[in-house]
């Protein structure tokens, strides 16, 4: 609950730093460090819209977390909403900026002829169903650990009158699997902005 409120800007106008803006700081230029590693110098540019996005996700994923909330991200048409337009944006910066080189990733080099064909399809395949990989990987990973916190909670709340010690060992479940949610939040907001620098690397 207390994450979203670090990632606010301060209330004070002055140009004095104080921990919660250096806290700030230290963790956006962490995180667009790491988002730029794969990338050269010319992906570089791209380092507002993915580090937003990383923000974006991340504070989405983990409010899902708390009770009576709605998790958009366990949405799959959310989820391709956000995919499919930076995937199709890095493809085409590929295609405008060095096309042979975009296109040469659909022929590895030293082919054999008669493969040619097959070769250039499967490829194909597998560039087009980028968008709808990340998106599922995202959709997937988050409503299972919902799916497992609601069964979980409600099998302790049902327990609770009848066995009560069987209740606490489920509820002491219930919180390490909490946990593991909250870091499973984390990471897959990353993954899912990793995977498109990654993408963006291969066509620029």
């Amino acid at each position: 609950m207390t994450f979203p409120a670090l990632l606010l800007p301060s209330l004070d106008n002055r140009w004095i730093t104080n921990r919660l803006s250096t806290l700030q700081l230290w963790f956006i230029n962490l995180v667009t460090k790491q988002l730029m590693t794969p990338l050269n110098k010319k992906g570089h540019k791209w380092a507002l819209i993915l580090t937003s996005l990383m923000i974006f996700l991340l504070l989405i994923n983990l409010l899902g977390l708390l009770p009576y909330t709605f998790t958009p991200t366990t949405q799959l048409s959310m989820n391709l909403a956000l995919a499919f337009p930076l995937w199709l944006a890095t493809l085409l910066t590929g295609l405008r900026n060095q096309p042979s080189a975009s296109l040469g990733h659909l022929l590895p080099e030293g082919t054999p002829t008669p493969l040619i064909p097959a070769l250039i399809l499967i490829e194909t395949t597998s560039l087009l169903i980028r968008p709808l990989a990340l998106g599922v990987r995202l959709t997937a990973n988050l409503t299972a650990g919902h799916l497992l916190i609601q069964l979980i909670s409600t099998a302790t709340t049902a327990l609770f009158t009848t066995m009560p010690m069987v209740s606490l060992l489920t509820l002491l479940v219930l919180f390490l699997l909490t946990i593991l949610e909250v870091a499973v939040a984390m990471i897959q907001a990353y993954v899912f902005v990793l995977l498109l620098s990654l993408y963006l690397q291969e066509n620029i």
